[in-house]
């Protein structure tokens, strides 16, 4: 049987003001991935410019790594539209939450907009009962003594019906949370056509070398890519 034909995947880590120093090692190890995979390519990119319809249609996913603040022009966004209306994937990390703060449309594409973080520290994280089979989050469970900023949101992704919520935070195992007895943090939905994927975790270059956190990158940009029956991975 031929192996199927590999699909691409665009990796943007622009940002405008604060700049997580994880982003290297974040490039590095979804480009990894990729190779180990054999499965799709990566094209790690800054250059938002390559946000127009034209170029955005030769990718199946676009994984938005820590970009912060206000990374696209009108038409960028616009183009960013028109990639999700027409099938493709979103794959946001961590600091994604906090890019373009004043949109309200990348925001309900994300699920949530950042509001802030207390300062890091080891806490637990929880599956969601209902959705621990889900494709993503049936690799890894979840999590005791994950070390990460535990990311506040300006609304509650419960408030946001479209989500389905994969992991939360255990807000008695951290100190600053403000979203009450349920904290949701990793979370993926079907949205205008596509789809897209979100972990608030991943602030620090351990993240990126630990097998349970790739494992739900992984599994995410395949959701997103719609190509759940091509991966083969052990994460």
């Amino acid at each position: 049987m031929p192996h199927p034909t590999p699909f691409n995947v665009l990796v943007f880590s622009k940002t405008s003001g604060y700049r997580h120093s994880s982003i290297p090692t974040g490039i590095r190890a979804i480009s990894s991935l990729a190779s180990k995979t054999d499965a799709f390519t990566v094209t790690a990119t800054e250059d938002s410019s390559l946000f127009s319809s034209s170029k955005l249609s030769t990718y199946s996913v676009i994984v938005l790594l820590q970009c912060i603040g206000d990374i696209f022009s009108s038409s960028e966004l616009s183009a960013l539209k028109s990639f999700v209306h027409s099938g493709g994937g979103i794959v946001a990390i961590h600091g994604a939450a906090a890019g373009m703060p004043n949109d309200s449309w990348y925001g309900n594409l994300i699920g949530a907009h950042f509001d802030m973080h207390p300062d890091p520290e080891p806490g637990t994280l929880l599956p969601e009962t209902e959705n621990e089979n889900h494709f993503i989050a049936s690799c890894c469970g979840g999590r005791e003594g994950w070390t990460d900023e535990w990311y506040n949101f300006h609304t509650h992704p419960r408030e946001n019906g479209n989500l389905a919520i994969l992991l939360k935070g255990d807000p008695s195992s951290f100190q600053g949370g403000k979203m009450g007895d349920d904290h949701p943090l990793v979370w993926c939905q079907e949205f205008e056509g596509g789809r897209s994927f979100f972990t608030a975790l991943g602030h620090f270059d351990e993240a990126y070398e630990d097998e349970w956190f790739l494992g739900m990158v992984e599994r995410g940009i395949f959701w997103g890519a719609g190509r759940e029956g091509m991966y083969h991975g052990k994460m």
